[in-house]
């Protein structure tokens, strides 16, 4: 019975792991206050794949995180960026340790 249940908390901590996907950081060029945050937000939370997607005005900083396997390529981020009235400065995948 140990082993059945110790084979089950694995299956379901690898099938955690494997759910969550990349992080990537935005710097964005524009943003000024929380209507900016929320019209970025709006246009890349729009895109296949991402999860969530929160917005540090004060260091223009965008933080977009995809769901497990979703990948967010730069040209995707760039054009919602820019949809949303906002200049794309710098677009960085954060390592996740695997």
């Amino acid at each position: 019975m140990k082993i059945i249940l110790w084979v089950l908390a694995l299956g379901l901590w690898s099938m955690v792991v494997l759910a969550e996907g990349d992080r990537y950081q935005l710097q964005v060029d524009g943003l000024a206050c929380p209507f900016c945050a929320y019209g970025i937000e709006k246009k890349l939370s729009h895109l296949e794949g991402v999860e969530q997607v929160t917005t540090d005005v004060a260091n223009g900083r965008v933080t977009v995180q995809m769901t497990g396997g979703g990948i967010l390529e730069e040209v995707q981020a760039k054009r919602a960026v820019q949809a949303a009235g906002f200049t794309l400065r710098s677009f960085i995948r954060e390592e996740t340790g695997e």
